[in-house]
C-alpha cells in the first residue's frame, strides 16, 4: 500500500508519525509552520533513528533510507499529491477546522484526511470539509516509535472505505487497532485515562497519597507499565488538561472536572517532561 503521506505538524507526534510511516516505505511530506520547527521535528527523528541503530534494531541503512524518504517544508500546499493526510496539530478545536478546510481545497479527490486528536469529536472536524466521509480519526499513542496502539475513530459520516484505508496505513507502519464507532468527546482511550488521572491528582491534591506512591500502586497492583502521573508528564499536563476540558464541556460530566492541582500546575509552566517538571522533577 505504501505511497505518500503528508503529516501536518512536526511535534512529537507528528515527527513520530513521519518515521514510523517513512520505515515502512511511504514517502513523506513533513509540515511546520517555520523553518525551526521542521529541522526541530527531523532532528528528533534522526536522534530516534541513531538510537534504534545504536541498539541493533535497524541497520544505519536502513536509517538513512528513512530519513531520505522524509522532505520537509512550511507549504500547505505540498500536501496535494499526498494519497493520506495525517493532521498533527495543537489539540485547538478552531486550529484543526482551519487546517482541514484548508486541505478540503487542496488535496486530491479520493485522499483521506486523518487527524490524530486525542479527544475533539470528528464529526466536528470534518465538518468544514465538502468531503467529511473522507475524514477519520487516527490516533497515534506517543511515543510514536514505541507505541503499538492506534484508535481509530468514525466521524458521523466517515465511509466504511476511508475507514478501512486508515486500517491499512495504520497497520503497515506496525501499529494494532482499536475501532470507537461513535466520536463521543475523547473517544475511548483518552476518556479511560482523563478519569483515571483526574482521580490521581485529586487524590495527591488532597494529601490521601503521594505520587509516587499512587504510580506505584498503578504498576504493581494493577499491571500498567506506567503510573497515571508518570503518564500525564509525558504527555504533557497541559494536553491532558486540555483534553479533559474539552471532555467535560462535551458531557457536563463530573469526573471530568479538572482539579485544582492540575490546573495550577500548568499555570506556573509546569507541563511535565517538556519543561522539566510535573508532577515529577526531570531537571538534571
Amino acid at each position: 500500500m505504501a505511497g505518500q503521506v503528508a503529516v501536518i505538524g512536526a511535534g512529537l507526534m507528528g515527527s513520530g508519525i513521519a518515521q514510523v510511516a517513512a520505515a515502512a516505505g511511504w514517502r513523506v511530506t513533513l509540515r511546520d509552520l517555520t523553518p525551526e520547527a521542521t529541522e526541530r521535528g527531523l532532528a528528533g527523528i534522526r536522534a530516534s533513528l541513531e538510537k534504534f541503530a545504536s541498539k541493533g534494531k535497524i541497520s544505519a541503512d536502513d536509517a538513512e533510507a528513512t530519513l531520505a524518504r522524509i522532505t520537509t517544508t512550511t507549504d500547505l500546499d505540498a500536501a496535494a499529491p499526498a494519497d493520506l493526510v495525517v493532521e498533527a496539530v495543537f489539540e485547538k478545536l478552531e486550529l484543526k477546522q482551519e487546517v482541514f478546510k484548508t486541505l478540503d481545497g487542496i488535496c486530491k479527490p479520493g485522499a483521506v484526511l486523518a487527524t490524530n486528536t486525542s479527544a475533539i469529536p470528528i464529526t466536528q472536524i470534518a465538518a468544514v470539509t465538502d468531503r467529511p466521509e473522507s475524514v477519520v480519526g487516527t490516533h497515534f499513542f506517543s511515543p510514536v516509535p514505541l507505541m503499538s496502539l492506534c484508535e481509530l475513530v468514525r466521524g458521523l459520516k466517515t465511509s466504511d472505505a476511508t475507514l478501512a484505508t486508515a486500517r491499512d496505513f495504520a497497520e503497515e507502519i506496525g501499529k494494532t487497532c482499536v475501532v470507537v464507532n461513535r466520536d463521543v468527546a475523547g473517544f475511548a482511550t483518552t476518556r479511560l485515562i482523563c478519569a483515571l488521572v483526574m482521580e490521581a491528582v485529586s487524590l495527591v491534591d488532597n494529601g490521601v497519597i503521594s505520587a509516587e506512591d499512587l504510580d506505584t500502586a498503578c504498576k504493581l497492583g494493577f499491571g500498567h507499565a506506567m503510573g497515571p502521573l508518570a503518564t500525564t508528564d509525558l504527555t504533557g499536563l497541559d494536553v491532558l488538561l486540555h483534553a479533559t476540558r474539552n471532555i467535560h464541556t462535551d458531557t457536563g460530566d463530573a469526573k471530568f472536572f479538572p482539579p485544582e492541582l492540575l490546573a495550577r500546575m500548568v499555570a506556573a509552566g509546569d507541563f511535565g517532561r517538556k519543561t522539566g517538571k510535573g508532577f515529577y522533577d526531570y531537571g538534571s
